[in-house]
């Protein structure tokens, strides 16, 4: 099929500079750019519609950041590729909202980042404090979100406003291999390293007033926190894991791929069925564990306000994926087609009466968090849904291309 991206002139010219760049070194080292790996994912079989790039697109493990793609279910030579979901299953951000103003963060706020510190553990190989045996694991693994909140890690309402309600139902704890589950067991509620972050954000911009209240975002000042993070070493040893068997599967299925890092297996295969349902559980590990940093957000601040967290309004707006692959319907060259949809570095952006979003937000379209230096709530559009089967970016683009930075 046809590879797009979208970009305006600046990011256009960060796109070729990075082609430019690789070609210059006669293609040795680091990952191809991203151009290049839009036209390989164009490649795959099974794609439908095309191969698409959204603005803030950068080379990546097989496919690139930000690049999305479709495959038809029921054709039979259809693949999934982990490359297209990522190594860090379910990397999201979760936007939580407060009652309180920045003045009356200001006074304290040093106290308030130290309780957050305090609350929620970071940095590489960071050890949860969320209390979790084996068993717990696997229900966690299995139940997503509603294992948070048996355990009052999570009020009701938090689900209904998280992608997938905070649970994808194919998910199966026994394709999770042991070494998976040792990595991932001591990590719950930790935010991580790299680009994670757990941030105090303050509201500097209205655009549209209808759209800000049905999510009770109400005036400029007010406090909200935003959570990214993902599903920690246990999702990156599942991805580890599926890539080494795929390699299998393309040589007994006769699969050929323009980049070996494109590893994949039929959908309907073993292979790819274990994938999606350990990539599932993966990606409930991830909503759990966002939802237990949640739990311990809300600790801090009512540490540091001496006040109940229902008492500061910190509900959750929604909470959005940007790294998984999933089963959904779209309309393709005007046919309805059942479809798995990879995203990779890109966000769901449904718009508004679609059945999958929140009663809340049907007359304004799903939240979309857009995380940056400066962070960005949108919602989705039917534009949108009929060209990059409602999806788009997950960050606010960049200003230098991947080999400089």
């Amino acid at each position: 099929v046809e590879g797009l991206f979208y970009a305006n002139q600046s990011l256009e010219h960060l796109m070729f500079e990075e082609l430019q760049h690789h070609c210059s070194c006669n293609g040795i080292g680091g990952f191809l750019p991203g151009v290049k790996q839009i036209g390989n994912v164009a490649a795959l079989p099974g794609i439908v519609g095309k191969s698409i790039g959204l603005p803030d697109i950068h080379s990546g493990y097989g496919f690139a950041i930000g690049n999305i793609a479709a495959f038809d279910v029921i054709n039979p030579v259809a693949v999934v590729s982990p490359g297209g979901v990522g190594f860090d299953i379910n990397c999201g951000v979760r936007l939580i909202r407060t009652s309180l103003h920045e003045s009356d963060v200001k006074p304290v706020k040093e106290t308030l980042a130290q309780s957050l510190f305090d609350h929620i553990p970071v940095g590489v190989g960071s050890r949860g404090i969320i209390p979790m045996n084996a068993r717990d694991l696997d229900e966690a693994l299995e139940m997503g979100m509603d294992w948070s909140l048996r355990e009052g890690y999570a009020w009701a309402e938090d689900k209904e406003h998280c992608e997938e309600f905070g649970r994808m139902l194919q998910a199966d704890s026994n394709k999770i291999s042991l070494r998976a589950k040792k990595r991932g067991l001591p990590q719950l509620g930790t935010l991580g390293a790299g680009n994670h972050y757990a941030e105090i954000q303050v509201v500097d911009q209205i655009y549209d007033r209808f759209a800000a209240k049905s999510m009770g975002i109400n005036y400029r000042g007010q406090v909200c926190v935003m959570v990214h993070s993902g599903s920690r070493g246990l999702g990156h040893q599942v991805a580890t894991d599926a890539l080494f068997s795929m390699e299998k599967a393309m040589m007994r299925d006769g699969i050929s791929v323009n980049d070996r890092q494109l590893a994949c297996a039929r959908i309907t295969s073993e292979e790819g069925q274990n994938y999606l349902k350990g990539m599932a559980a993966a990606a409930n590990y991830a909503w759990v564990n966002r939802s237990s940093m949640t739990f311990l957000a809300r600790q801090a601040f009512a540490k540091c306000f001496h006040s109940a967290p229902d008492d500061l309004d910190m509900h959750v707006i929604y909470d959005v994926s940007h790294n998984i692959a999933k089963i959904e319907e779209h309309v393709v060259d005007g046919q309805l087609k059942t479809l798995l949809v990879h995203r990779k570095g890109s966000t769901r952006a449904f718009p508004p009466h679609h059945p999958l979003i929140p009663v809340d937000y049907q007359l304004t379209g799903q939240p979309v968090l857009i995380g940056a230096l400066f962070s960005y709530v949108m919602t989705g559009t039917s534009l949108g849904m009929s060209e990059t089967y409602g999806t788009t970016c997950h960050g606010a683009g960049r200003a230098l291309s991947r080999a400089k930075a």
